[in-house]
């Protein structure tokens, strides 16, 4: 979208100013005779301000990424203000002026301009928000404008992500104090080797005398961090470059997704939360009314398994085939028993969504129990390792005090 400057003959002849946004002249010249009963002048404004700037300095820091928070509250204002009645292009338009997400407003400025030139809301959130938009979202309100029930598509989806935005943040501020406390340790580790044990050894070196066995080792060890613990940065960034690079191929996503699975603790927590994800998607697709398959299919795109999406996705065959959903999933062997048979529950009882629904609740319980569970263990641990790192050094540094004190 561009700026525009102009001035128009308003009725009366009073001549007025201002800026609009159009996609070239022709645009804006036409929005502006829809307000006024002339174009007296036009003009492109660069950056707001009539000077073009460096792209690095109006560039968007830190790129496009969808705010959750903001996302779920989008989806929880549609769902309140068309269930009042409110026609769908003055609901895009109320819902972008209160807005304050840059991303979601850029959006909503260009889906209420399609809106309002006939296209269907679905069509222009899929075009606009690219892949930073969740599939499930796009399906649900496309299955709602389907099904002449817009509102109830929104407040479906808004349930969907605020379930899921809020376990996403017990996660990670169960995650936050651990996290932090190690990074602490290690930055507590690297000052008493790079700064405070030389000093100590300087001291000892000048009194003379031979130093015990551990204040040597800490000297020693000291010596090694100070002399290539900048190489340790290096290799360690060069290692997630290459992490992550690799992580990004099909071959090393899948090897990634096997050994995240195989970690005794984590992967734990990964198999619970993807089978969380898996029902309480594959719930919110269904009351959509999508086909199973495409439930299915949707569903394995939010997977955060690749391993685990990967099976999902070829369960849309086997389905296509004429396989039950309950076998498709043994069949892919990466889902808990206690899913898998559930699903089967359901799908002989013609009661999917709300069985659904009872283990998506039972998955997200155990979720939280288990990265609570996590946390408990590993914040002593870090604790300990601190504390037995730091005594080391403490009793290292006395023990040679006392013996230079002998030597006197």
């Amino acid at each position: 979208m561009n700026s525009y400057k102009y001035t128009a003959l308003a009725s009366g002849g009073r001549e007025v100013s201002g800026l609009i946004e159009a996609i070239d002249e022709l645009e804006a010249t036409a929005k502006i005779r829809n307000q006024y009963n002339a174009v007296i002048s036009i003009k492109e404004v660069k950056n707001g301000v009539g000077i073009t700037l460096p792209k690095f300095l109006v560039a968007d820091l830190g790129g496009k990424k969808l705010n959750s928070k903001a996302f779920t509250l989008m989806c929880s204002q549609f769902s309140t203000i068309l269930s009042a009645g409110i026609p769908i292009a003055r609901a895009v338009k109320l819902i972008e002026d209160k807005t304050t997400d840059k991303f979601l407003k850029k959006l909503l400025v260009s889906v209420a301009e399609d809106v309002e030139a006939g296209r269907t809301i679905s069509a222009s959130f899929e075009d606009h928000g690219g892949r930073l938009l969740p599939p499930t979202f796009c399906e649900t309100i496309k299955a709602g404008e389907e099904a002449g029930d817009l509102a109830g598509a929104f407040e479906s989806v808004y349930k969907h992500f605020d379930k899921q935005t809020k376990m996403g943040a017990k996660v990670r501020g169960a995650l936050t104090y651990p996290a932090f406390v190690f990074v602490i340790a290690i930055v507590v580790v690297i000052v008493l080797m790079v700064k405070v044990v030389p000093t100590f050894t300087a001291m000892f070196a000048d009194m003379g005398g031979e130093l015990p066995i551990m204040t040597q080792m800490l000297i020693a060890m000291s010596d090694f961090v100070r002399k290539t613990f900048v190489y340790f940065i290096i290799i360690a960034i060069a290692l997630f470059i290459a992490f992550t690079m690799y992580k990004k191929t099909p071959k090393g996503a899948i090897n990634v997704a096997k050994a995240q699975l195989a970690l005794p603790v984590l992967g734990n927590i990964a198999e619970l939360n993807s089978a969380s994800l898996f029902a309480n998607t594959m719930a919110t697709m269904i009351q959509a009314g999508l086909p199973m398959t495409k439930a299915v299919e949707i569903t394995s795109k939010v997977m955060p398994n690749a391993l685990i999406a990967e099976q999902t996705h070829n369960m849309v065959t086997r389905i296509e085939e004429g396989r039950t959903i309950v076998d498709s999933m043994r069949e892919a062997d990466c889902f808990p028993d206690i899913l898998t048979d559930m699903v089967g529950v359901g799908e002989e009882t013609g009661e999917m969504k709300a069985t659904l629904d009872t283990v998506a609740k039972y998955y997200d319980n155990e979720l939280e129990q288990a990265v609570a569970s996590a946390i408990a263990m590993l914040e002593p641990a870090v604790l300990v390792f601190l504390a037995v790192f730091a005594g080391f050094i403490v009793i290292s540094i006395y023990m040679a005090m006392f013996s230079m004190y002998n030597y006197m």
